[in-house]
């Protein structure tokens, strides 16, 4: 399958700084970090293929389907090198980009991402698919915000837990657990000792899926990276701390990606 024309916004000014999002997510997804980065970064955020306002070929998708969309993104704004910071999902298209295009990344940021899972992590993600499959989606929904979200946030905040979940309603099933599988098949622990670009490796502290002990394993494995755990947050770290993730984030990279 070629690459699609994915809808994006381009941000800011500054050293180019690409985003991308997760399993059921938007390009706005990175509003809040992007409020925070664009004076001093180019920020591009983007729909992956089958979300948002991007093109819906026909699922299934794989990984270098979506190495092939962000590089069409590139190629489209002509960016000769670009900063990579990916959540979830996207925290493995970055990783696998950078593998594929060395020579076109600086650095590169994987939030809230997984690799190296045991037997039992890899059937807790399996779990949730065959769930949706014999149920349907609403079922796993309530699961999902447990997953995502602190207590406190969820309570403070339903507007932001709602307009999540639309995103999630609004994709198509297909697509979502197309990529739901890409997710759960994708082992980066073969290859993440090849990727040269200076790392940043940040999750929160009680994400259940991709937890501190897995993100050790990949800052262990990269040969430059940088390891930072949030405390008392989840998953969805963009949504309900985006300022709390910013803040090492531009460390990062205005030390210049230097690990």
């Amino acid at each position: 399958m070629s690459a699609v024309d994915c809808a994006f916004t381009v941000t800011g000014s500054g050293p180019p700084l690409i985003m991308v999002h997760g399993i059921g997510a938007r390009r706005a997804g990175w509003l809040g970090l992007v409020d925070r980065l664009k004076n001093d970064f180019l920020c591009v955020t983007y729909d992956l293929r089958g979300h948002g306002a991007s093109p819906v070929p026909p699922p299934p998708y794989t990984l270098d389907d979506l190495v092939d969309d962000l590089e069409a993104v590139r190629a489209r704004l002509g960016l000769e090198r670009t900063h990579i910071i990916g959540h979830s999902l996207g925290g493995m298209i970055g990783p696998a980009y950078a593998r594929r295009y060395p020579a076109r990344v600086m650095s590169l940021g994987l939030l809230s991402t997984a690799a190296f899972r045991t037997e039992d992590d890899r059937a807790k993600v399996e779990a949730v698919i065959a769930a949706i499959e014999r149920d349907g989606l609403d079922t796993v929904l309530p699961t999902l915000v447990a997953r995502w979200y602190s207590d406190a946030f969820a309570a403070a905040r339903p507007d932001a837990v709602a307009a999540r979940l639309q995103q999630v309603k609004d994709t198509p099933l297909d697509v979502f657990l197309s990529v739901f599988r890409i997710y759960a098949g994708t082992e980066m622990a073969p290859w993440l000792h090849e990727i040269s670009a200076p790392s940043l490796v940040l999750t929160g502290e009680l994400d259940g899926g991709c937890n501190p002990r897995l993100n050790r394993r990949i800052a262990e494995a990269l040969p430059r990276s940088k390891l930072v755990i949030l405390d008392g947050l989840k998953h969805s770290i963009l949504i309900e701390a985006p300022e709390r993730v910013a803040e090492p984030v531009r460390d990062f990279l205005t030390a210049g990606a230097g690990v």
